[in-house]
């Protein structure tokens, strides 16, 4: 464990793509999708052998506050910041970065997400390692997927040379490309010289802030009060009037893709994945012979293949027979079924009950 090393967990998000098991009251960190823990437990149990409980921060919104601090015991109560309200990933990762200046300004923070799947755990340990290395040299570094498929929904980190003085594989940044149209993606999966953005990414805190006050200085300006007045009377009230005037923004867009002095580690072989839609837990969960994921308490399957079957309710039968390629999902209010491939749409259903004012089942 090094004394200036920090982890940020970011866990405010919804988790709106796992609907309708994943709501508004119970996101995608909070749920046990399989085995006994859920992501956000998972997410802190592969950090504690690198960093201490009081070397974890965790940025959330105050309605999940509460269920996030009951399931992890050691991190904290004032290492959980709060969002007032959603502002995007740069306005959280400025805001804790901030905040950990100001507690230390030789500070290093490992910005992590609360809700992915990483199974190779002890190459996980040896990236934060070789990360934190680099960014001592006052790198920006980032974290990179090796594809596997031509995906859409990913951004993309375009690699660069080779960085010659450090004894594992890094590279400089050459761009950041935002998920891109299918002929694109199927262009840098043939190049190889491009990696999935995974979203963690590892930096000093100063150095950091040095690009928000480069290219985003008003945010900044709003993030420097807050480090400022962090813990002293009426920071709740100035939090609030604060955040309210931020405009929302994304890490990737408002920092990263202008940045100076990015590096890349490959994260070949780390089993990663963001359980970004239900066709995603196929590439994670092991199939029957069939090809079926059943995470069904009770359940009768017949000649089926290629099904997903989900339901919260461990009292509840779910039969299939004859079906091939679809995705069950029940919940008590709400019954999702949809065709294997097209379950990135569910973000879609998620607006359109907005849009209808049907806020019961968000």
């Amino acid at each position: 464990m090094h004394e200036n090393y920090y982890a940020v967990i970011m866990a405010g998000g919804g988790g709106t793509r796992l609907w309708p098991l994943s709501r508004q009251s119970k996101p995608k960190q909070l749920l046990q999708l399989f085995g006994e823990r859920t992501f956000f437990q998972l997410a802190v149990d592969r950090l504690l052998p690198i960093f201490a409980p009081d070397h974890i921060l965790v940025v959330t919104v105050a309605s999940q506050m509460k269920d996030l601090h009951c399931q992890v015991e050691g991190i904290p109560l004032e290492n959980y910041l709060i969002e007032p309200m959603p502002r995007g990933t740069a306005s959280v990762v400025g805001y804790a970065a901030e905040v950990l200046q100001q507690k230390n300004p030789d500070a290093v923070m490992a910005v992590l997400t609360s809700d992915h799947i990483i199974e190779n755990v002890a190459l996980f340990h040896a990236l934060l390692e070789n990360a934190y290395t680099v960014a001592r040299e006052d790198y920006l570094v980032t974290l990179g997927i090796q594809p596997t498929f031509p995906a859409t929904g990913y951004g993309y980190i375009h690699r660069g040379g080779a960085l010659q003085s450090f004894p594992f594989p890094a590279h400089a940044v050459e761009s950041f490309v935002e998920k891109p149209d299918l002929s694109h993606a199927q262009e840098y999966l043939t190049c190889g010289a491009y990696f999935w953005n995974s979203g963690m990414f590892v930096w000093k805190t100063s150095r950091i802030l040095q690009e928000f006050n480069r290219q985003m200085p008003v945010l900044y300006s709003n993030l420097e009060l807050l480090g400022q007045r962090f813990g002293k009377d009426g920071y709740d009230t100035l939090l609030a009037e604060t955040w309210e005037k931020i405009a929302p923004q994304t890490i990737d867009y408002g920092i990263m893709e202008h940045a100076q002095h990015v590096a890349v580690i490959p994260a070949e072989n780390l089993e990663w994945s963001d359980v970004g839609s239900w066709d995603s837990l196929f590439e994670i969960v092991q199939p029957d012979e069939n090809g079926n994921i059943n995470l069904a308490n009770l359940s009768i399957v017949r000649e089926s293949e290629n099904c997903l079957i989900k339901t919260d309710n461990e009292q509840k039968m779910i039969v299939l027979a004859g079906l091939e390629d679809i995705i069950i999902v029940d919940t008590k209010d709400a019954l999702l079924i949809c065709q294997k491939g097209q379950s990135q749409k569910v973000r879609e259903i998620v607006n359109e009950l907005k849009q209808k004012n049907l806020g019961q089942f968000l």
